[in-house]
Formats: C-alpha cells, sequence, structure tokens
C-alpha cells in the first residue's frame, strides 16, 4: 500500500549503522518511505493478514474428537456435532443439516448447537431414535445447557455426548 504527501524537494541524507537515512526539510524519513522526484513520500507497509480463529484450542478439538469416536464405538451410532448459525427455522435447518448425511441418517445422531442464536437442537434418525427416547435427549439438553451458561461449550458438548451414549447404550450387534 503506497500513500503520499507533499514535502519540501529539498532532501539531505547521511549514513548511519542502519543504512542511509533521507530527511526532508520537515521530517526525518521512516523506514519504508521514499521521496518521490516530485516531492511526494512514498509510504511501503507491509499487510499482515489476521491469524485465523477457531473457536477451539487444539486440546479442545481432541477432546471432543475423542468424545464423538467413543460414542460412536461403544452404540454404534455415529454421531455428529454441528456448530453455527441455524437461521431462523433452527429445527428445520438441523433437520436438513441431518438428511445431509445420506444413507448414514437412518443411524445417526446429529447435535446442532448456535451459540450466537442460544440454540441447541438434537435430530436422530430412525433407527437412532428407536434406540434413544425423547426423555434422553431433554436430559442430555439439560446438561448441555447448564455448561453452556457457564461459558463451557466443549464441556457441554463432550458430557451432553457422555449422556447420549449412556442413554443409548450398547451396540446390540456386539
Amino acid at each position: 500500500m503506497a500513500t503520499g504527501e507533499k514535502v519540501e524537494t529539498h532532501v539531505s541524507t547521511s549514513h548511519s549503522a542502519n543504512g542511509v537515512v533521507a530527511s526532508s526539510g520537515q521530517r526525518e524519513l521512516a523506514f519504508g518511505e521514499a521521496v518521490m522526484p516530485g516531492g511526494r513520500i512514498s509510504i511501503a507497509r507491509e499487510v499482515k493478514p489476521l491469524p485465523q480463529t477457531v473457536p477451539f484450542t487444539p486440546i479442545q478439538l481432541s477432546r471432543l474428537d475423542e468424545a464423538l469416536t467413543l460414542s460412536t464405538r461403544t452404540t454404534g451410532l455415529d454421531f455428529s456435532v454441528y456448530l453455527g448459525n441455524l437461521g431462523t427455522d433452527t429445527r428445520r435447518t438441523a433437520e436438513d443439516l441431518h438428511a445431509s448425511l445420506g444413507a448414514a441418517a437412518r443411524h445417526s445422531v446429529l447435535i446442532a448447537v448456535s451459540p450466537g442464536q442460544r440454540v441447541l437442537e438434537i435430530v436422530t434418525g430412525e433407527e437412532a431414535h428407536r434406540r434413544l427416547s425423547d426423555r434422553g435427549c431433554k436430559l442430555a439438553t439439560m446438561g448441555m445447557v447448564a455448561s453452556f451458561k457457564e461459558s463451557d461449550l466443549i464441556g457441554g458438548l463432550v458430557s451432553g455426548l457422555r449422556m447420549l451414549t449412556d442413554q443409548v447404550g450398547h451396540d446390540p450387534r456386539h
């Protein structure tokens, strides 16, 4: 990015330990500045991209991944977590997300959380619903909401997954 300002055309230079120092009659030039032939100061600035922000630390992601894996292995159902905006019809959006799992949706449980909207939806597929009662989902929801109120998003998700896993029980195929 370059900006310019008109200065006196009289420029003096001197040498220092840091290189050549140029100064106009008005002020000393800073690093990345140069006086152009017309007297304008051209300024070069480094543009640094903002660091990518993610809602969780690597350790928190590891905890969530471990809880998802354990829930899936224990129950034989596929557990998923969605974190983001759910739109105006939150239930419909959560059901659409669950349906996007395709054939696996039948054996899946989706926990959809929109912290900005303060909404939590649990969607179960046909087979998952047979093994996970609405009462079990409500108990897990209450536990997660209690953690969310304490600003513990990961703790709420992990404890919710554990509660749902306990409600479903072990995979009957094993």
